[in-house]
Formats: structure tokens, sequence, C-alpha cells
């Protein structure tokens, strides 16, 4: 629209003519909104308000008094307030790039005295407390003229010819090289180290290769030996097989063979020992019972014929008195006497041919039909001799057996 102006983002538009603007300013500022201007009853100009640089390089003699080449960038601009665009406005309106001009001659005043109070060792090793005292120093008088700094920074600081900030770094540049050197010995080291121990991993794979190899070629070889054997070992196990079966049924045969001779020698045999065993044995008791049997029928046949002899042996014994003297006592009694006393000689001549008999049929078995005996024993008969010098003879049968064992008939002998 006619006479309607808008400023920039990054400007202030001063409007002169008519009212006057704030504090008694000679022009009113518009900032961010447009404004209806009548034409030839106003004037419009506009002022930046955007970032600005200045560069500063001065020579500054330190507090040792020795020069130094500075080199610094300040960056500043209008302030956004009325205020300062008032006092911006009223001195850089007509030229702007004096602003630049101004603001680095200040600095650079500021500069020269903030150093003159510093050491070389200060300035070099606090840069930032040297920017931070220059802008204190500095923002008073920069407000004035309606500016503000954004930042300083020291960009270079150089002795010249003077060689004092090298010396001052000659020790730190002897421990930094004594240091690079110990890195790169320890660098070279540690390379070294990683060469040995490569080349040592590639030696271990080598062998683990060769190894591998080996180990494969092993087995391959096996392998075909394994192939190459396994037609002669087959057949090799079966013949085995068939020995083996063979033997097993040779084994059989055997053992079948030998219970066929135990079942048709042995078992007979042993049947028929079994059986003449059982025979003798029998033969055997039959005989002792028959010698058993004839030894009793032979005692009882001599008690029966000595009971039959006894009144015969009294008899003797008594006829042997009637040739003799004798001279009876006491009577009737001295009679009686002699007469039990020739029965009690009869009876011990019967006991004591008794005995005689039973021992010699336990010694002999009754072997041998006959015998004598010197004290008048015998198989038949027994004599013996009476107080009275008289001669007894006892004569009796011989005893019959069951079955003839070649044994003979006892008869007794007559005693002279």
């Amino acid at each position: 629209m006619f006479g309607y102006r808008v400023p920039a983002p990054d400007e202030a538009m001063l409007i002169s003519g008519g009212r006057r603007g704030l504090g008694g300013a000679p022009f009113r500022v518009v900032t961010g909104h447009g404004k209806f201007v009548l034409p030839v009853f106003r004037k419009v100009r506009f002022l930046t308000l955007s970032m600005c640089e200045s560069e500063v390089v001065e020579t500054c003699v330190t507090k040792q008094g020795i020069a130094l080449h500075v080199r610094a960038v300040i960056a500043f601009k209008v302030g956004n307030d009325t205020e300062s665009i008032i006092n911006a406005g009223q001195r850089f309106l007509s030229d702007q790039d004096q602003m630049s001009v101004l603001t680095g001659r200040i600095f650079a005043g500021h500069l020269r005295a903030i150093i003159g109070s510093m050491t070389v060792e200060e300035i070099v090793t606090e840069r930032q407390k040297l920017a931070a005292e220059v802008l204190d120093t500095s923002k008073t008088e920069m407000a004035k003229i309606g500016l503000i700094v954004d930042s300083l920074q020291i960009q270079s600081i150089d002795d010249g010819d003077t060689g004092y900030i090298d010396a001052m770094s000659a020790p730190h540049k002897a421990a930094i090289q004594r240091q690079a050197q110990i890195a790169q010995a320890q660098a070279n080291q540690a390379a070294a180290e990683a060469e040995q121990e490569a080349a040592r991993r590639q030696a271990e794979y080598a062998r683990q290769t060769a190894v591998v190899k080996a180990e494969y070629s092993a087995e391959v070889d096996r392998a075909q030996a394994h192939a190459a054997q396994a037609g002669p070992l087959a057949q090799a196990h079966a013949q085995q097989e068939v020995l083996a079966a063979q033997t097993e049924l040779a084994q059989r045969q055997a053992k079948l063979r030998q219970q066929e001779l135990v079942a048709e020698i042995v078992k007979p045999a042993e049947a028929e020992a079994e059986r003449v065993r059982v025979l003798a044995a029998a033969e055997a008791q039959r005989m002792k019972i028959q010698a058993e049997a004839a030894a009793s029928y032979d005692r009882v046949a001599l008690d029966r014929m000595l009971i039959d002899q006894l009144p015969l042996i009294v008899k003797e014994a008594a006829g042997g008195l009637s040739g003799a003297n004798v001279n009876v006592l006491n009577g009737a009694d001295g009679l009686g006497e002699i007469a039990a006393g020739l029965v009690a000689q009869g009876l011990t001549i019967l006991d004591s041919v008794r005995q005689n008999l039973n021992g010699n049929s336990g010694n002999n078995g009754n072997s041998g039909g006959s015998g004598s005996g010197g004290n008048g024993q015998n198989g038949g008969g027994t004599s013996g001799h009476n107080e009275g010098g008289g001669r007894l003879e006892l004569q009796g049968p011989t005893a019959a057996k069951p079955e003839d064992d070649g044994r003979g008939t006892g008869s007794g002998a007559r005693e002279s």
C-alpha cells in the first residue's frame, strides 16, 4: 500500500519527522511490524540488527616487557532494546560500517591494557581469562554506543623473533618429544611383538594345517587299506565261521558218541558189576548164615549128647570106686557125700568138655571132621580122671551138618 512500510526481521525502522521518539529521540523506532508513513512529511531509515565482525591485530607489551603480536576477532551487534537502537542509530545510521572500525579500536585499547598487566606464561596458558577480562572492561563502553559483544576470540599470540615463547615451550617440547619417542618405541615394540605374534600364529596355523593334512592323508590311507582288505577279511571271517561251526558239530558228535558209549558199554558194565557185587554179598551172607546155623546146630547136638552121657559118666566114675579101698565115715552121711562128689565131678567134666568144644568151634569154624588133643579133648568125646585113679571114657554121636561141606564126623579116642 502506498506509504505503508515494514522493516526486515534483522532491521529496525527509524521514522523521523512528526512526533519525537522515546526519551526525546529525534525518531521513532519500529521493529517487527509495519507502519504507515506519510510521504514528504516523514522520512524512513533502516538500521541493521544483524551480527557484525571486527578483527583486531595489535602489538602489545606484557608485564615482562616482551612485545607480543595478538590477533583477535570480535562478534558484536546492535542491541535489541529501543535505547540501544537509538544510541546506535544516532552514531552509525549514516555510516554503519564505522561500527566495525570503532569496535576494533575500542577492543585494541582494552587488549593492550589487559596484556600489559599479565605475563607471557599467563597470556599463553590462560587465553580464556584474557578474553573474559577484555569483555568485562569493554562492556560498559560498548553499551554506550548501543552495541553488545557476543564473543571475543584470541586467535593467535606471537612474540616475533624474540623466541621467548619457543624457549618457554622447550621443556614441554622436550618432554613431548621424549614422550613421543617413548610412544614411538612402544609402538615399534608393539608392532614387533604383533609381527612376531602374527608370525607365530602363521607358523602354528601352518603346523596345524600340516598335521590335519597328515591326519587326513593317514585316514585316507587307512580307509583305502581297509577297503583293500575288506574282501580277504570277509572271506577269512567266513572261513573262520565255517571252521567254528564244523568244530562245534564235531564236539557235539563226540559228545553224542561218548553218551552212546556210556549207554552201550559203561552202563551195562556198571550194571553187571553191581549185579556181581550183589550176588557175592548175598552168597557171603548165605554162607555166614549157614555157618552160624551149623555152629548153633553143633552146640545143641553137643549139649544133648553130654546130657545123654551124664549118667554113663557118673556110672564110670562110680565103677572106678568099686575096686578101691574106701573107708566110709559117718555112716549114711558119708556115703551121701561120696555120691554127691561123684555127681559134681561128672558135671565139672561136662562143663569142661562144653567149653573146649565151643572154643574150637569159634576158632576154626568147625573145619576138619576130626581132631585130637593132648588134654583129652576132641571133636567127638573127652575123657577125664577121677580122684580114685579110675579112668572114664566118653563117646557120643558126631553132629551132622545141613549141607555136605567136606567135613567128616568126629570120634572120641580112648586114652590108655
